[in-house]
């Protein structure tokens, strides 16, 4: 069962030396042809696009933050990987440094009804496409470590498979 609710507030949220610590994921892809995709959403505020992120709270571990900011904001489940790094970054609203840990998502499922469907819009886009439409300087040095990793990985191989492929596997397996 997904919840449809977003976490809202700030009591919850984890600070490091009063840095806010914000974390997201770069939910991917791969076409029936094999081509990679990345998932971005548009800022609640505008429409700037981004991937999602969000506040990580003191209930729950930095993998399981990533995860639910992705379904909140985006509407997607899947595999969270290793972790991308971690920046230090201004915050345009409030004029104060946050620390920001971006992880891969392997979407393995995106719903139609989500938390957030009605605040934000989500596209697919190339990695280009994504790097020229998402602002934030952090966000394109995640995706450009993320292309890298899966670039020049033979230990990711796994991480290169389509969902469908992924279940084949996972049920061949079993």
């Amino acid at each position: 069962m997904v919840c449809m609710v977003s976490r809202t507030g700030r009591q919850l949220q984890r600070y490091n030396k009063g840095r806010r610590l914000v974390v997201g994921c770069i939910p991917y892809r791969f076409t029936r042809n094999g081509e990679f995709e990345v998932l971005v959403v548009s800022s609640q505020k505008g429409h700037a696009m981004m991937f999602p992120k969000g506040g990580w709270e003191i209930d729950e571990s930095v993998e399981e933050a990533a995860s639910r900011e992705s379904l909140e904001e985006a509407g997607v489940l899947g595999i969270v990987q290793c972790e991308l790094g971690k920046w230090r970054f201004k915050s345009k609203s409030q004029g104060i440094y946050h620390e920001g840990h971006m992880f891969p998502l392997l979407v393995t499922e995106q719903l139609s009804l989500w938390p957030e469907r009605n605040l934000r819009k989500r596209a697919w886009m190339t990695v280009e496409e994504a790097s020229e439409a998402c602002q934030q300087w952090w966000m394109k040095d995640a995706l450009d470590r993320l292309v890298n990793r899966l670039n020049t990985s033979d230990l990711n191989k796994e991480s290169l498979l389509s969902s469908s492929q992924l279940e084949n596997k996972i049920i061949h397996f079993l």
